[in-house]
């Protein structure tokens, strides 16, 4: 069995390209909501809540790619090429058809803000930007499949530098469709949609043609439009639990910006911020979580459960502490990194402040609950287990969750601070039964391995 710093290094070594990914992604994000929030503090507030919409139908379709990182991983550890080839291809397919099936969502984006009691200048901007981003979802849910396939081949540095690519031509597209800089037109929040489906695009063709070009031997584009129905229905199988499991997690924090946008819009921006913020560092604890699925993937592909435990210990160990500095930063310095996000002659800027110096200390509370639940989720992904920890997220975040949100943040008017309390509930619920779950399961493994 290795030892613990033989796993730390591995993890790193897999996980820091993936931690640059997920934040330069991120990133993507981050820019369109300060040159929104540069633009006009209502047009943030309906980004806001029309990414989160985004995000959550498609994180919902990125669990079909991410079943693909664990599947690949076990095949290339048990040397079967062919099986790389096949959950590869058939991810890119129910990728695809989820893409069609909730495109018509996007296009009644305003309707839904409306009855979901947002403001109408909300409901218009938010309606605006889904009907054009919408367009993207397919072009994203491929980088996903692709960025999974690359990363189980250990092939990280690429996925990196197309991310970091990305988040140069996003700034570019938004610079000049949302000012209407260098002779475009102004388009404001409309700018910033074309502008992700532009990225989007762009990301896909640039990580199809590596994995054409430098994965040979797997030839995933050849005979790409045939059907295997047999692959793909090992992938839906792991890949949809997947799917509900980030879609339980992500709509309970979509849910919170709902709430806040029933007390104002001011508070909608103000939850926006911090929420972002707090996103960035749940990228760190995300890319060792993917980092320890291809390596919890590759030990289950050989039936090695003890490096498995060893490497699930080293990887916990890092995630902790990231989460102790993340913790700090946010408790001793809020205000330098929720004034990036507004300009400085915005009229409600000190309103806005205020109340996100409150949220960044909510934020604090729930790092290591965050840490714990994705890691935990990440582990035991790399096992092949997805339906049980699904009932658990969403029993965690949504009859946990979502419920104390509400009956902290409006029946016992709490309200912003209460509502993100909610989300610290929610996901220690999660934390403790995932982590209980991985260990438990892995030490009953490895006792039978012994025995045996």
């Amino acid at each position: 069995m290795h030892s613990l710093t033989h796993h730390m290094r591995a993890h790193l070594r897999l996980g820091l390209p993936l931690i640059g990914s997920h934040i330069a992604q991120l990133s993507i994000t981050l820019t369109d909501a300060m040159m929104l929030g540069w633009y006009d503090v209502e047009t943030l507030g309906a980004q806001v809540l029309a990414s989160e919409v985004f995000f959550v139908l498609f994180i919902f379709g990125s669990g079909f790619a991410l079943a693909v990182m664990p599947m690949v991983a076990s095949a290339e550890a048990a040397g079967d090429g062919a099986q790389v080839r096949r959950v590869t291809r058939m991810g890119a397919w129910a990728s695809v058809l989820f893409g069609l099936a909730i495109l018509p969502v996007f296009l009644s984006g305003r309707a839904m803000f409306l009855a979901l009691g947002q403001e109408p200048l909300i409901a218009d901007l938010g309606g605006a930007y889904l009907a054009i981003a919408g367009f993207g979802i397919i072009p994203a849910l491929l980088v996903m499949v692709l960025k999974s396939f690359l990363s189980a081949l250990e092939r990280t540095q690429i996925v990196l530098w197309v991310t970091v690519g990305a988040v140069g031509l996003n700034m570019v597209l938004n610079y000049a469709l949302i000012f209407g800089n260098w002779g475009m037109p102004e388009l404001g929040i409309r700018g910033a949609a074309i502008a992700s489906v532009a990225v989007n695009t762009a990301s896909f063709l640039a990580l199809a043609l590596y994995a054409a070009r430098k994965t040979p031997e797997h030839a995933l584009f050849q005979r790409v439009w045939r059907p295997d129905w047999e692959a793909f229905g090992q992938v839906f199988r792991l890949g949809a639990p997947i799917g509900v499991t980030m879609l339980a997690e992500s709509a309970l924090f979509m849910a919170s910006s709902i709430m806040m946008g029933w007390i104002s819009a001011l508070a909608l921006a103000a939850h926006g911020i911090a929420l972002m913020i707090a996103s960035v560092t749940f990228m760190l604890y995300l890319g060792l979580a993917n980092a320890a699925t291809v390596r919890a993937g590759q030990a289950w592909g050989l039936r090695d459960i003890a490096n498995l435990r060893q490497g699930a210990k080293a990887v916990t160990l890092l995630v902790g502490g990231i989460a102790v500095v993340t913790v700090t930063i946010f408790l001793t310095m809020p205000e330098p990194l929720i004034i990036l996000f507004m300009d400085p002659d915005e009229p409600n800027r000190e309103a806005v402040l205020a109340m996100g110096v409150v949220l960044m200390a909510g934020a604090a509370l729930f790092q290591f609950m965050d840490a714990a639940q994705a890691l935990a989720l990440g582990l035991l992904r790399g096992v092949h287990d997805t339906k049980v920890p699904m009932w658990i997220a969403a029993f965690s975040y949504w009859c946990v969750g979502v419920t104390a949100s509400y009956v902290l943040g409006f029946t016992l008017d709490l309200g912003g601070i209460g509502i993100w309390l909610g989300l610290a509930i929610g996901l220690a619920f999660a934390a403790v039964l995932l982590m209980g779950r991985f260990w438990i399961w892995t030490a009953r493994s490895d006792r039978m391995a012994a025995v045996g």
